[in-house]
């Protein structure tokens, strides 16, 4: 007994080739006599997962085969929750194998299913039975006995679907066997959908997959120096903001399915010029998610729109932020015009941290340049220093108590406001709204005088105020006494003093560059006590662990930006290079310290021993799409403005 992957079942001594391409993953593998070729891809156009098995018999004898294909039914959040509400069934006219959940209130009606091209001999749709009673899937007792499977479906069973299928091949033939694992809205589409790919070639789909993926990613090539680059950049950058990101939201570490507020904005940005289309429809999406009263869900599930409302101060204001920036890529103002509803719902109390419901819709419609302009409206208010209130958290969620009582300031989010006003300031000209403009304009200023008169701590600027007023990101503080973050944005901004810019990116580099690990930290030292003051959960990650002094490969590439904006090719080339994960696994030491996938970016890297190095959260992060725009736009200077096509390279 074997399988065509490494897992479950892993032959000793045996060799297995693993390949993953955008939209696709290929598994070879040789044992027994026989050679294996595993396909494994989903439909372009339909929610169906294809697995194609190629065997091949390199015998010299004819070979009598059983092959097996087994899933796990989940149909919700947790197997523990739902395995006792899903009915399997054998469908009467395609017989295939269906499965659903009743009890789920948005998807109930949902029929998923798995099929062998109906050659399937024999079924079961019972765990128990195909496991064996303490079995494992690397001896699982369906597959050792004599007797094939009992063909048992129904409800009160433990929830799978195995399916079987027995094929001889004679010596050097070569035969395909062709799982489907897929989901219709109800019976009549999963029966449509298992007949229809049934009698379609699974070759002529996949050619569609390829042929789709590479209509999107080939948009922009660039060819440098540097091959690793090259591969990132001209392929995978997108392929993982676009598939995990904007379509799946979700990944291994990840599976909520829920858009964020302020994530799939800015993964939009990456895709304003391979696909504005779906920047555009996401703009829209995301300006759908505001309250009346001008702030928005934090995250929200589809498709009943259920999410959290809270006191976060920036998730609102990356919506301005990004359509200006769609709209100077695109030169598509008629977006502005677009009218969209708000939301209505239960409102916040001062003490709240965060409320959890679903919204209705308002029968208040207004343009798109209004949502943009009250969110940036209501986030004027400022603190004792002058500088923005980061209510229940910014950009780093994890300091969600650094103003919980409403008067914590950030330094961080002076410097994005600043950005934001005056880039849509530009927008609110363009149609004639010169008041508001105006109003934007002179708060930047004030908050540009507010940020150097409070924030600079004399090498580099502050992170915060706390509510009573102590500094966050200060050479006083035991912990996180330089943030990344505060002084990237200081010259992404262009509002910091640009003496006091490069000596803040020159401490940037002294504290927060460890070259001997190859890492860019967030901010440095961790928390580990934070006895006298409380940041916000981030302290209950351990040290040098995600936003806890590891690197956040997000912020990490913002810092690569600003030495870009400041001319620094070299310095900023370099940091690019140290956050490519194909160099951090070009020996195999640095493959046993990295330990995941060396094609797609990690959302942060562990810092402190016994882990440093060692990679985190991988797929499921906006960092794939800012590397793309610092590697395309800030490093090799391609920018894409309306139908001009403007060169302003800071390469090494």
């Amino acid at each position: 007994m074997w399988t065509p992957t490494a897992l479950p079942i892993r032959v000793a001594n045996a060799s297995y080739v693993i390949r993953h391409g955008q939209g696709y993953s290929r598994f070879e593998h040789s044992s027994h006599g026989i050679h294996s070729d595993l396909l494994q891809f989903v439909s372009p156009d339909d929610p169906i997962k294809i697995s194609s098995l190629t065997l091949t018999n390199v015998s010299k004898r004819t070979r009598h085969l059983t092959v097996a294909a087994y899933v796990e039914w989940v149909l919700g959040a947790s197997r523990s929750v739902t395995a006792s509400h899903i009915v399997t069934e054998l469908d009467p006219i395609t017989g295939a194998l269906f499965a659903y959940n009743p009890w789920d209130v948005e998807f109930g009606q949902r029929i998923a299913f798995v099929d062998l091209l109906g050659q399937q001999t024999s079924w079961t749709g019972n765990r128990a039975e195909f496991i064996g009673r303490n079995g494992s899937l690397d001896a699982p007792a369906g597959l050792l006995g004599v007797r094939s499977l009992r063909n048992r479906v129904g409800a009160g069973l433990d929830p799978c679907a195995a399916l079987q299928t027995i094929i001889k091949l004679a010596p050097n033939e070569t035969t395909d066997c062709v799982f489907l694992l897929g989901q219709g809205k109800d019976r009549d589409h999963a029966r449509e959908l298992v007949q229809r790919y049934r009698a379609t070639e699974v070759a002529a789909t996949f050619a569609k997959v390829t042929e789709s993926w590479d209509k999107i990613l080939t948009k922009v090539q660039v060819k440098t120096p540097d091959r690793e680059l090259d591969i990132l950049l001209n392929r995978w950058l997108l392929y993982q903001t676009l598939s995990c990101r904007l379509w799946a939201r979700a990944g291994f570490y990840q599976v909520g399915g829920a858009f964020g507020f302020r994530d799939q904005l800015q993964d939009g940005m990456a895709l304003a010029v391979a696909r504005p289309d779906l920047t555009r429809a996401h703009l829209l999406r995301a300006a759908a998610r505001q309250f009346a009263e001008g702030d928005v869900q934090h995250w929200w599930h589809p498709p009943s729109g259920r999410g959290v409302r809270t006191h976060f101060s920036d998730d609102r204001i990356w919506l301005p932020y990004t359509v200006a920036h769609y709209v100077k890529v695109s030169g598509d103002t008629n977006v502005l015009e677009e009218k969209v509803a708000f939301l209505e719902g239960l409102e916040l109390a001062p003490e709240q941290d965060d409320v959890y419901f679903q919204p209705t819709q308002s029968l208040q419609h207004v343009s798109l340049f209004e949502h943009c302009a009250r969110a940036l409206d209501i986030s004027l208010k400022t603190g004792v220093h002058g500088l923005p209130l980061i209510g229940s958290g910014d950009w780093n969620d994890g300091m969600n108590r650094v103003g919980y009582q409403g008067k914590g300031e950030s330094v961080w989010l002076a410097w994005f406001l600043i950005t934001t006003l005056t880039e849509f300031a530009t927008v609110a000209d363009a149609r004639g709204d010169k008041q508001r403009a105006m109003n934007w304009r002179e708060h930047a200023a004030q908050l540009k005088i507010a940020v150097e008169a409070e924030a600079w701590d004399g090498a580099w600027y502050r992170r915060a105020y706390f509510d009573d007023g102590s500094p966050l990101g200060s050479a006083t503080n035991a912990e996180c006494r330089i943030d990344s973050i505060a002084q990237s944005w200081g010259v992404i901004s262009g509002a910091a003093d640009s003496e006091r810019a490069q000596r803040a990116m020159n401490s940037m580099r002294e504290y927060l560059v460890r070259y001997g690990d190859d890492l860019i930290l967030l901010f440095t030292p961790p928390f580990d006590k934070a006895e006298q003051r409380d940041p916000g959960y981030i302290k209950s990650y351990p040290r040098g662990v995600r936003e806890n002094g590891g690197q956040y490969t997000h912020a990490a590439i913002w810092s690569v930006i600003a030495y870009a904006l400041l001319g620094e090719g070299d310095q900023a080339a370099e940091l690019l290079h140290i956050l490519n994960p194909i160099k951090r696994t070009a020996t195999r030491t640095g493959v046993y310290a990295y330990k995941v996938e060396p094609y797609v970016l990690a959302a942060d890297i562990y810092s402190e021993h016994p882990h440093a190095r060692r990679g985190g959260w991988t797929w499921y992060t906006g960092a794939a799409g800012w590397f793309y725009r610092a590697g395309v736009e800030s490093i090799l200077g391609l920018h894409v403005q309306g139908d001009q096509l403007v060169f302003n390279p800071c390469i090494p």
